[in-house]
């Protein structure tokens, strides 16, 4: 009977997720390195796929710092409705699963369960990070600042788009 209750909740929970944004008959790939010093830190979201989690949020913002067991801490602030709403938070923490690229983690929020962080892409200078997970149904564009110029968002888009994914879907966040 648990394992009934367990497969029908799985089930579930698999119907329930955000559409596939990403033509998938290419494998998704990394960027080569991730230093992860250099990448810890405040990151602003500049644009995501609509997901249930994130339904309202503007000027939301990633904060990645080491903890003392070698894990990461992820601390993700959202604002209902506007960059200066009130502040929902909600921390979590990562795991490099990848320890030759740094470049592919998993990250937890509540519990036992762990979701793919896959950095797809890094400027040079770590100031724009494209990061997603292998199905193509989460992706975010993220800064260093809370907006970023016209070409730095053409050149994101194009990008994304050379990786199969649907750029038509993405949500561009308010930020300050």
């Amino acid at each position: 009977m648990r394992l009934l209750i367990l497969t029908s909740l799985l089930t579930l929970a698999a119907c329930g997720g955000p559409p596939v944004n990403r033509d998938g008959t290419e494998p998704l790939t990394t960027v080569e390195y991730v230093d992860t010093e250099r990448y810890l830190g405040r990151w602003y979201e500049i644009a995501r796929f609509p997901n249930r989690f994130e339904e309202g949020c503007e000027g939301v913002t990633a904060d990645y710092a080491m903890r003392d067991d070698g894990l990461i801490s992820v601390t993700n602030t959202c604002h209902k409705g506007s960059p200066d709403g009130e502040a929902d938070v909600a921390k979590g923490r990562a795991r490099i699963v990848d320890e030759t690229s740094n470049a592919k983690l998993k990250v937890s929020f509540f519990g036992p369960f762990w979701g793919d962080y896959w950095v797809i892409g890094l400027a040079e200078n770590y100031s724009l990070a494209l990061v997603g997970e292998p199905e193509g149904r989460y992706l975010w564009i993220l800064s260093r600042t809370p907006t970023i110029s016209e070409e730095a968002r053409h050149l994101a888009v194009n990008d994304l788009r050379r990786m199969g994914y649907y750029t038509d879907e993405l949500y561009w966040t308010v930020q300050e």
